[in-house]
């Protein structure tokens, strides 16, 4: 994601930039906030040069990297619903949310760092999982496959809870459990005769 207002970059800035930011969530998930800048660079294939140049501070890099991802999580919703039936767009969506917050985890010192330093990694962090989560409610209502009186903020806290879970890797396939059945308890369940 390309900070609004600036020129757009030429094809091979933007693959550095991409691959820089792709590097430095890896980084800052596995390594901690003490990775060095020297060393995202080198994995990134870029020189350090080129990653001040698009990221001048470490915050900067962490913040962006964090936003990447967010923006990747709720930028998959128009392409999910359009490959998708509504109902198994919203449960491929819930995987991607929970990998974002097992990602989001991971970064968590080095997101510290950045509020410390006066950041707000999160300001648009809510809004925009409201509105992904919003899409996909609206879709599977309008479909007829979803309940229409579910609040997107009460799936977000439900999938923030299965996420806890799932950062385990040994219970990932429980998380995938949980996350079935917060699906069927959104599926709009039509009265059987029996």
């Amino acid at each position: 994601m390309q900070p609004s207002g600036a020129r757009p970059l030429r094809a091979d800035a933007r693959r550095n930039r991409d691959r820089l930011l792709e590097v430095a969530v890896r980084a800052f998930s596995q390594d901690g906030p003490d990775v060095t800048l020297d060393a995202i660079a080198k994995e990134a294939g870029v020189g350090i040069g080129t990653l001040y140049r698009h990221f001048p501070t470490r915050e900067a890099l962490v913040e962006a990297a964090y936003r990447n991802e967010l923006a990747r999580l709720c930028d998959a919703v128009p392409g999910l619903l359009e490959t998708l039936p509504p109902d198994r767009a919203a449960r491929a969506w819930m995987d991607h949310f929970v990998d974002y917050m097992t990602t989001k985890r991971g970064m968590t010192n080095a997101l510290r760092a950045v509020i410390a330093s006066g950041g707000d990694p999160f300001s648009e962090s809510r809004r925009r999982l409201v509105a992904a989560m919003t899409a996909l409610l609206r879709a599977g209502a309008e479909a007829g496959v979803m309940r229409a009186d579910v609040l997107p903020g009460d799936v977000l806290a439900s999938l923030s809870g299965v996420s806890l879970v799932a950062g385990d890797p040994a219970q990932r396939e429980q998380a995938g459990r949980m996350l079935d059945l917060l699906m069927d308890a959104l599926r709009h369940n039509t009265p059987r005769g029996d």
